[in-house]
């Protein structure tokens, strides 16, 4: 997905210039010119900040239309839709690689469940994440540290977490393999 057009295709339906979104989101006017050019990604943090703006959820950002008459029940892996930027902002060998796919269309469930993957050396940007609801996660395989508010873990395999998500969060790969986590938040935020 071509994230820079997104965007600015958002932002110009919603009625807004550059200038309003950067007051809205807290970013400046040159960072949204960079992004909506894809000379920059924003951090997983910083989208979420600028759809909020709007408001409008990163399912709703990333996801195509499915067809609710359709009742769908079940879905291959290969229907799931990435949600999170490819290109977020991170540092390191992982840099831009976290993958957060969503299983189906939030819009019409109360529940978001994510199939997670932090590759080695990976994060979800140094700015802390907060939005309404709950979220919670085991991890698959690999290990990942997690900071929520001042307490900070790192979780191994079978491990999980559950905490309101609108204490300061963080997710972060400190390990030399990648990290997989199956996570679900209500109601859907991302």
């Amino acid at each position: 997905m071509d994230i820079g057009k997104r965007l600015k295709t958002v932002r110009q339906a919603h009625g807004m210039s550059q200038r309003d979104l950067a007051s809205r989101a807290g970013l400046t006017n040159g960072t949204i010119s960079l992004i909506e050019k894809n000379k920059t990604s924003p951090s997983i943090a910083s989208l979420k900040r600028l759809l909020d703006a709007f408001p409008i959820s990163m399912s709703e950002f990333f996801a195509s239309v499915e067809n609710a008459a359709e009742n769908k029940v079940f879905y291959k892996k290969s229907e799931f839709i990435e949600i999170a930027p490819q290109k977020a902002g991170l540092s390191g060998p992982g840099a831009g690689l976290i993958s957060l796919r969503q299983l189906g269309d939030v819009s019409h469930h109360a529940l978001q469940i994510l199939y997670e993957i932090y590759p080695a050396h990976s994060d979800t940007g140094a700015e802390m994440l907060s939005h309404t609801g709950e979220e919670a996660g085991i991890v698959i395989s690999g290990q990942i540290e997690i900071t929520v508010d001042s307490q900070i873990e790192t979780l191994t395999p079978g491990d999980g977490y559950q905490f309101a998500s609108h204490f300061p969060h963080r997710f972060r790969n400190v390990s030399d393999e990648k990290c997989v986590i199956v996570s679900a938040c209500t109601p859907p935020s991302f």
